[in-house]
């Protein structure tokens, strides 16, 4: 590759995660070897099933593991050309890169005005742009500014998600890890809270990582996916070829070529997951 070559490619990438390995309590080996990379603009999603260890990857990007005696052991993180292994949660806040935590976490005794206001702490460019900002987050959910002066904690899982999502854009950044946003939601509202998420990619130029156990939405609205099982990559691609995968069909879409499967027999579901062997 040219140096010109290379020099396009990583103004292109605004994370590279690079054969990170990941222990809890110096023993407990979570994440072993994950590589994966999200271009500047884009929406990348990370899929698997609970425990196959999307949270781990988004808390070591973050830096939020140390809180829970984890820790990565190996590998390099990039966000945004620099390493940031040793960045303090905060500091990524004010380099650009925010995780929206999996279960909302807003702030239930505060009002949703006050949630989002939070967002903005680490700012220091004044109370005008704040205000504009609150504003344009106001424009994605409206539903947020008719309930901007209700208690989080007595508000929809809907609204809390809309919230968190809100108060990690008054941080402005750059990008956003973004923890099974659908969890606990009715379809319609996560098809409603996945179209904004779409709206401020294309719109805000917000790149966009994506953890998910919901695969079938995950994988309309992302452009590329990385599939997690037991802490490992096992496939990557292009979305729209996961989606035509036989195997991602089967194992994460629920249909196959024999139409919709039951995983009850786990023995015979290893057997078929030919990544497993």
């Amino acid at each position: 590759m040219t140096d010109a070559a290379l020099a396009r490619d990583e103004a292109e990438t605004i994370l590279a995660v690079n054969n990170v390995e990941v222990i809890y309590n110096h023993v407990i080996l979570v994440l072993k070897g994950v590589s994966l990379s999200v271009p500047r603009g884009g929406i990348v999603a990370l899929l698997g099933a609970n425990g196959a260890g999307k949270t781990t990857t988004l808390k070591a990007i973050s830096n939020l593991l140390r809180a829970e005696r984890g820790e990565v052991t190996k590998g390099t993180i990039e966000f945004d050309g620099e390493r940031i292994e040793s960045s303090s949660p905060s500091d990524l806040v004010r380099r650009g890169c925010i995780q929206v935590m999996e279960g909302r976490h807003c702030f239930g005794h505060l009002t949703i005005e006050e949630n989002l206001m939070t967002g903005a702490f680490t700012r220091r460019d004044g109370a005008a742009n704040v205000k504009r900002d609150l504003d344009m987050v106001y424009g994605y959910f409206p539903r947020l500014k008719e309930r901007r002066g209700s208690m989080a904690g007595y508000t929809s899982g809907g609204e809390q998600q809309m919230t968190a999502i809100g108060r990690a854009l008054m941080s402005r950044p750059k990008m956003i890890l973004l923890d099974e946003p659908s969890m606990g939601l009715a379809p319609q509202l996560v098809e409603e809270i996945f179209e904004i998420v779409k709206k401020l990619n294309e719109e805000q130029g917000v790149s966009i990582l994506l953890a998910e156990q919901n695969t079938n939405i995950a994988l309309r609205y992302a452009k590329y996916g990385y599939i997690l099982e037991s802490g490992r990559v096992v496939m990557d691609g292009e979305a729209k070829a996961l989606r035509e995968n036989e195997d991602v069909k089967e194992f994460y879409l629920g249909v196959g070529g024999e139409g919709r499967r039951s995983f009850k027999n786990v023995k015979h579901y290893k057997r078929r997951k030919r990544w497993l062997a």
